[in-house]
């Protein structure tokens, strides 16, 4: 490989709002820590809010984003320079192309030392917390020794290589609700993430799956890639016809995927009593609910979604395999110099996917 440059060019955030293009110096890796050439860094919702000064990043005493801080957590690359036993550590050799989860767990809080690493309780998100977790938007990125690293077979496209990590994060989502051949499904959202759920959900083969959105061209798309229904609540009675089609029980899955307050009121009141009620979203706000409907009246489980663990490995075999695909679905690109045209255009209904190119691969 030829010699890496010293500097490299990357999005920096200094607050709500305040990114700015720079040139920084290049990462350099120090033992157990890879460093790659990032080829694209997908834009997402969570981005987006950051941007945009959500509460749920910014509020409090005590921010969960620690400035400055290079964005992007939907990177892959090639590995470009290894730091000492780096490869061996994570089988990883020059020139390999890889992702990484977009967590960068501590391993050795009480989560981590269990298993459980994407709760870990220090936290670290790629592309949110400073130094020791910068992201991907920038021409290099360094991976830390307790990366999870995940090396992605040349088979795989340039689109489905940059959808992996929502895909990963969708099969976790559905992989929670535990569908059943006969369980009725719906999803309620067909964003990027929720173009993910609706490829795991037909996998899966339950007895009807049911997908809900307000935007018709993304209805078309879920009706493609596996829905057997498709309502948009703007123009349809969604939880008349879904109690029509399960005489007047309601559904057994709701998977809310919207990151819409409405969203959740609207699966509370689809979902049958003893259902599967599972929550993966980013809110931009509070969402209020009447909570006695999930106790007192319907007795639900309700399951939370978080990050997409165990699953990357799932999410790039199937991509292997051509049992998924993110063609439909990456509808836009940029070069990192466009990144503010990026973030716009990732803000708008005309994107699924946006993505920040930066090398080709």
């Amino acid at each position: 490989m030829k010699q890496l440059p010293e500097k490299m060019k990357a999005v920096v955030c200094y607050g709500p709002g305040e990114y700015k293009l720079e040139e920084l110096p290049r990462p350099k890796a120090e033992s157990g820590e890879v460093i790659i050439k990032v080829t694209a860094c997908g834009i997402c919702a969570g981005d987006v809010k950051a941007a945009h000064g959500a509460d749920m990043f910014w509020g409090g005493d005590d921010p969960w984003v620690k400035v400055p801080f290079i964005p992007g957590h939907e990177f892959f690359g090639v590995v470009v320079e290894l730091g000492e036993g780096a490869a061996n550590l994570h089988n990883v050799a020059l020139g390999d192309r890889v992702i990484a989860e977009q967590i960068n767990p501590c391993g050795s809080c009480r989560f981590c030392r269990n298993g459980q690493y994407w709760m870990c309780e220090v936290h670290n998100i790629y592309g949110f917390q400073s130094k020791v977790a910068d992201g991907g938007m920038a021409e290099y990125m360094r991976l830390h020794k307790t990366a999870r690293i995940h090396k992605i077979p040349e088979n795989v496209s340039y689109k489905d290589a940059a959808f992996i990590e929502p895909m990963a994060c969708s099969i976790h989502a559905v992989q929670r609700a535990k569908i059943e051949l006969d369980d009725v499904v719906v999803l309620a959202g067909a964003g990027p993430l929720g173009m993910g759920m609706i490829q795991t959900v037909a996998l899966k083969n339950p007895k009807k799956f049911i997908v809900l959105d307000m935007d018709d061209s993304r209805l078309e798309l879920a009706r493609k890639y596996g829905a057997d229904l498709v309502i948009n609540p703007s123009k349809e009675n969604a939880e008349k016809i879904v109690k029509d089609l399960t005489g007047g029980y309601g559904c057994d899955v709701y998977i809310e995927a919207t990151g819409h307050p409405a969203g959740v009121k609207q699966g509370l009141q689809m979902i049958r009593k003893l259902g599967r009620f599972v929550e993966f979203s980013v809110f931009g706000s509070e969402s209020t609910v009447d909570w006695s409907i999930i106790g007192d009246r319907k007795e639900l489980d309700i399951l939370g979604a978080h990050l997409g663990p165990y699953s990357y490995e799932i999410a790039i075999d199937l991509y292997s395999r051509g049992k998924i695909t993110a063609d439909d679905f990456v509808t836009h690109s940029y070069p990192l110099d466009e990144f503010e045209k990026g973030f716009e255009t990732a803000s708008s209904t005309e994107s699924i996917k946006t993505l920040l190119v930066m090398d080709r691969d």
